[in-house]
Formats: structure tokens, sequence, C-alpha cells
């Protein structure tokens, strides 16, 4: 992967200025609701300068890294998992990928979303329209994917993956992907919180955290504020009596590289070898769509690769 230096004076001073991305595991009410705050400004901001986005598709896209994140810290060793959302309205569709160990990548199938009319509000609710949402697993040791799917209820990412944990996984959540903007259109600040209900949970509990994520702060906000994951959940969460477990690493990542791409070019069909050597372009560049990395391959270099 070929990463994108943040140029942007004002923005590399400020995420110096943040506590750096992390996802944190608490217990909350007792051991009976498992927590997990993230915090995931400076990964956003290197995905939207990898793939050159706008601030709609900042916003979609993020939603999806920071979704991607939880979902992350639900499998373990080298477990990975896959959302993918297919849909009749504009964004048409994306699709992320994370590992256990917090690497997260992916891409929108629309890029720029089509837009008719100035934006009032960041509801994606039109922008997604119909469609559906899937859920694969890829458990280590397990031959078969773990594929769980259900239909579009609500346009938003948090609310439709916590439909699918409910439907899906029979299992009750409360889900926030939260993304803070400044005045110029740059990600000061952006995170997630993922409240899962465990076995012996009483259903007033997650009722009654309901009721506290409804009024409690824009964790987006308060995260550009400098302070920490950890600090909202104790905050926000006090009665509810977090237990901090663990930090776990998450950040934007992929596996591409130079090698792969070598690789990919050697296998293609003869037929196809000839074109590219008879036709070009010089160079030839191929891009990763799952991180936005690009790789230019000379002429010279081809002649060696596929002769």
């Amino acid at each position: 992967m070929n990463r994108i230096p943040i140029e942007d004076t004002f923005l590399k001073e400020h995420l110096k200025t943040l506590t750096p991305d992390v996802r944190d595991v608490f217990l909350l009410k007792n051991n009976t609701i498992r927590c997990t705050v993230i915090q995931g400004t400076e990964m956003i901001n290197n995905m939207r300068l990898s793939h050159n986005l706008g601030i709609l598709e900042t916003y979609t896209l993020g939603q999806a890294y920071l979704a991607g994140a939880i979902l992350a810290s639900t499998v373990s060793g080298d477990d990975r998992v896959q959302l993918t959302i297919e849909c009749s309205g504009p964004i048409k569709g994306l699709s992320v990928e994370s590992w256990a160990v917090g690497a997260i990548r992916g891409y929108l199938q629309e890029v720029p979303i089509e837009v008719k009319a100035p934006l009032e509000s960041f509801d994606l609710s039109d922008f997604f329209g119909p469609g559906f949402m899937t859920i694969t697993k890829l458990l280590e040791g397990k031959k078969q994917p773990f594929t769980g799917q259900v239909m579009i209820q609500y346009g938003s990412i948090a609310k439709d993956l916590a439909h699918y944990f409910l439907i899906s996984e029979q299992t009750s959540t409360l889900i926030t992907l939260s993304i803070k903007f400044d005045k110029e259109g740059r990600v000061i600040g952006a995170g997630a919180l993922f409240l899962q209900k465990l076995p012996g949970a009483e259903e007033k509990v997650l009722e009654d955290l309901e009721d506290v994520v409804e009024t409690m702060p824009s964790l987006g906000t308060y995260l550009s504020s400098g302070k920490s994951g950890k600090d909202f959940v104790n905050e926000v969460f006090s009665e509810f009596n977090p237990t901090y477990l663990k930090a776990l690493p998450v950040g934007f990542s992929c596996p591409c590289d130079r090698g792969n791409f070598s690789k990919y070019l050697t296998s293609l069909p003869i037929k196809e070898k000839k074109e590219i050597l008879e036709e070009g372009p010089f160079p030839l560049t191929l891009h990763c769509f799952n991180c936005g990395s690009v790789y230019p391959f000379e002429k010279e270099e081809l002649d060696t690769l596929l002769r």
C-alpha cells in the first residue's frame, strides 16, 4: 500500500493534539453489556486522501470504515469481516473489509456521489435508497464463510448494522458512528460507539442505555477536542460502572503491494500480454480499488515481466 502523507498544515498539527486511533473495550453494568469505543480520526483522513474524496463521499465511506472497526472487534486471531452494501440510490454501493487486528480498507462504488440539490443535512437515506446490507465473516480454520444479509431499513449505516445484529445474530445492539467536519470541510474528529447486550443482561439496561445514547454529546466533536474515547465512556456511562478491559489497534491499511500486481500481470493470458507490450499505455498504471494505491509499470519493466 502506498500511503499519501497529510500535507494540510492545520490538519497535521490538529492530529498531533488528538488521542491516537484506538479501539477501547469495556464491560458495563456488572459485565452484562459489551462496549467498544473507537477513535478513528487519522484513519478517516488517510482514507480520504487515498481515495481523493469530497465531503459527502468522506462522510459515507468514513461511516462504513468506522462500522468496519466495530466489526473487527467482534472477531479474533486472523479472522476478517466484509461489510457490503448494494443499493439503488446515488451511492450505488460500498465495500469495506476489516481484520481482527484492526486493519480497515474499502471503497465506494460511485465517486463522486451524484447530488441533485444542495445538502441540507447528512441524512443518507435518500442516497442509499432500497438495497441490502451483507456481512461476511471469514473465520480462521473454517472452510466456509458465515454470511448474513438484511434489507436496508433506515438508510443509516449505524441503524442498519444494529438491525443486522438483531435479525441475523439475535443480539440487541446500539451503534453510533460520528464524523465531525470543521468549517473548511476537514475531518477533525471521528469515532464510533458499540454497545451490545450479553447473556444475563436485563432488557431495561439496554433501554436505559438507549436513553443515554439519544442525549449524549457528539462523539466526533468530543474526540476533536483532544479527549479520548476512554474518557467519553467513563463520563457518559458512569452510572453503568464501566470496567476497562483493553486497547486494540485500528487504522487504514491494505495488504496490496507492487509484487502482487506484478504477479497479476504475469498471470494474464498471452494475448493480453502481447496487446499491452504493443499498445501500452506506458507507463501502465494499475490501481488498488480497496485503498486507492497507484502502481505504475514502465515499458522496460513490462518487457521483463510479460516476455
